[in-house]
């Protein structure tokens, strides 16, 4: 779970390098089973990844100020 601006910063840049693996994967791999392989672990990890980006950004900061209280 994402605590803080730092953490999203940091997920949100996690995410752009997996996007850009996953291209390079798309566009050097000919053979798609190898390719639909090898990215897999990738897609399910920026689905996870934004998943956290959006649970975090659907609280407002003053709402996790009154649960920190």
């Amino acid at each position: 779970m994402i605590a803080n601006d730092q953490e999203l910063n940091v997920t949100l840049d996690r995410i752009a390098k997996f996007q850009r693996q996953v291209s390079h994967l798309r566009n050097v791999e000919s053979n798609p089973e190898n390719y639909h392989g090898s990215v897999s672990g990738f897609l399910a990890e920026i689905d996870r990844m934004q998943l956290d980006v959006r649970e975090y950004l659907s609280v407002h900061p003053a709402e996790l100020a009154k649960s920190d209280a």
